[in-house]
């Protein structure tokens, strides 16, 4: 398909709807004449929310119209999910929309655009639109980007969420993980692993900057098993014994010093939640 004939998106919801507002006209709908987007890639909705919406649209109705097009014999929602369900909540009868001509694919762009930038959409339901985006449009992730404003490497970091544990997708799903955490565990290759370290971030509260230094001693022991070496491990001198030692007092903690090799190796500390390694981060760097 020609990608591009259609008007580009840029960062807002208006740079598709504004340019098609002169054609469009505005009055108001009963609510069992308007049926939700079926591109609408927000998947789930609070309920509490929902219900704030609903009693401000009671006191003082609906603000801004909803934005609907013609299909079939009813009108189909293109932006204002969330008024749409809240006026439903609050009894409302009908509506005020704003009626315009748009293909299939404008109504799944605007419906992604709507909702790409909304803090509480979470990256797994964003990543499942652009997918489902790009595979029944056939574009590639830097022609999407080009619609709706973003870099491609926006768009590659979020659709490869999908490539991680269903485990991991469900924690980020739910909030449990912040998609800070799963960038971090999504370099990590291998699908155990990246189960093990979603688990100990929700155990142990752990920041993205502590789950970064056990992601990378997990890149490593991937990497180990991979190959099929094993790292070469140095015997300790009675000097490095003792340097172990001083650090675990100092630290009040595990402390190991991992000789690889001459001249070459690891200090490694532990902690045990989030607490501990904020406190171990504040000895390291007074």
């Amino acid at each position: 398909m020609d990608t591009h004939s259609k008007p580009r998106l840029g960062r807002g919801l208006d740079s598709l709807l504004g340019t098609m507002q002169g054609g469009g006209t505005t009055l108001c709908l009963p609510l069992e004449q308007i049926a939700h987007n079926p591109y609408q890639p927000r998947k789930r909705f609070d309920d509490d929310e929902l219900q704030q919406l609903a009693d401000s649209i009671r006191n003082h109705g609906v603000l801004q119209p909803l934005v609907v097009r013609e299909h079939g014999d009813k009108y189909q929602l293109i932006a204002g999910e969330r008024r749409l369900r809240a006026s439903q909540l609050a009894g409302l009868g009908e509506v005020p929309v704003h009626v315009l001509k748009l293909d299939d694919q404008q109504v799944y762009e605007a419906a992604l655009v709507e909702n790409i930038q909304r803090s509480d959409l979470n990256a797994i339901e964003k990543a499942q639109g652009f997918k489902e985006y790009i595979d029944k449009y056939e574009l590639t992730h830097d022609q999407l980007g080009q619609r709706l404003g973003l870099d491609r490497s926006s768009i590659s970091n979020l659709v490869g969420l999908l490539n991680l544990p269903a485990e991991v997708q469900d924690a980020v799903r739910h909030g449990q993980v912040s998609l800070g955490h799963a960038k971090v565990i999504k370099g990590v290759s291998d699908a155990e692993k990246q189960s093990q370290l979603c688990r100990e971030v929700i155990v142990k509260q752990l920041s993205v900057h502590a789950l970064e230094l056990l992601a990378k001693e997990a890149k490593a022991e991937v990497a180990e098993k991979k190959t099929g070496t094993p790292r070469a491990v140095a015997e300790k001198t009675n000097h490095v014994v003792t340097l172990e030692k001083d650090l675990r007092e100092r630290f009040s903690t595990r402390v190991e010093i991992k000789v690889k090799a001459k001249e070459k190796g690891q200090i490694v500390i532990g902690f045990d939640s989030n607490d501990d390694f904020e406190r171990i981060m504040a000895v390291l760097t007074k």
